[in-house]
């Protein structure tokens, strides 16, 4: 894997509209641009809790205790719409969201949609700003795992740059219409790829693992660790409710 230090600095007198200051000393792969994102997570998280209600506990406590902590890790594995927005989203109000994660033990990469309707162009540039956003953070002292997220063949190209090897990842299936058989085999490709290209020894799952291909994964020595979606606990919560 080739990379190049970034030693770019804008203009006198120009403003940053596309935030050039998250890639302060950053690395990037040749031929991607793809900036490195090195997962600082050695261990796996005590819980996960999504960026709508880490804002949410922010609103609520911060007031009252300014130095509160949550011993969970933020995620994006939510509508886009929700951490994405014009006006209140991460990329666009890149320190507020800096300020609320303080408050919590780390942070798993954004899941910017890199859909198979997307183009392509989009879909660089989604994984372009996962991997910026997450070496922004580290500059700021946050902990951080690397989240992957894949599309249909074309974007293996790039999909897998600036995620060191052997690392702790952290990949979603809530959103990938796993239920359906016919979503199965170009998810199970891309996830045998991202294996060939990143060789991870923990892959974290948000929503279900309850798939052969995750078997499959913990039969070569992978360590797979699944939290279930904020969905599934609700629905498993109503359930008891229900038999009680």
């Amino acid at each position: 894997m080739i990379n190049h230090i970034n030693n770019n600095t804008p203009r006198a007198g120009c403003q940053d509209v596309w935030n050039a200051f998250m890639l302060k000393d950053a690395e990037f792969i040749l031929g991607s641009d793809i900036p490195i994102c090195n997962s600082t997570k050695v261990i796996i998280p005590h819980e996960l809790i999504s960026y709508e209600d880490a804002k949410h506990i922010y609103k609520t406590k911060s007031k009252k205790e300014p130095d509160f902590f949550v011993d969970a890790f933020v995620h994006f594995y939510i509508d886009d719409q929700k951490f994405d927005g014009p006006r209140d989203g991460i990329w666009n109000n890149p320190y507020k969201a800096l300020d609320i994660i303080r408050h919590f033990a780390g942070a798993i990469t954004p899941d910017f949609s890199t859909n198979a309707d997307f183009p392509d162009a989009i879909k660089r540039y989604n994984t372009f700003r996962m991997r910026a956003f997450g070496h922004w953070l580290i500059t700021n002292n946050i902990t951080v795992i690397n989240n992957v997220r894949w599309g249909t063949i074309e974007t293996w190209d790039y999909c897998f740059d600036g995620i060191p090897l052997n690392s702790i990842i952290s990949i979603g299936t809530v959103a990938s219409g796993l239920h359906k058989l016919e979503n199965r085999p170009p998810f199970e490709e891309g996830l045998r790829r991202l294996i060939k290209v990143i060789k991870p020894s923990t892959i974290i799952v948000y929503g279900s693992s309850k798939y052969s291909v995750f078997n499959e994964l913990k039969q070569t020595g992978i360590n797979i660790i699944s939290f279930p979606s904020k969905t599934s606990l609700a629905f498993s919560r109503r359930k008891e409710v229900n038999y009680e």
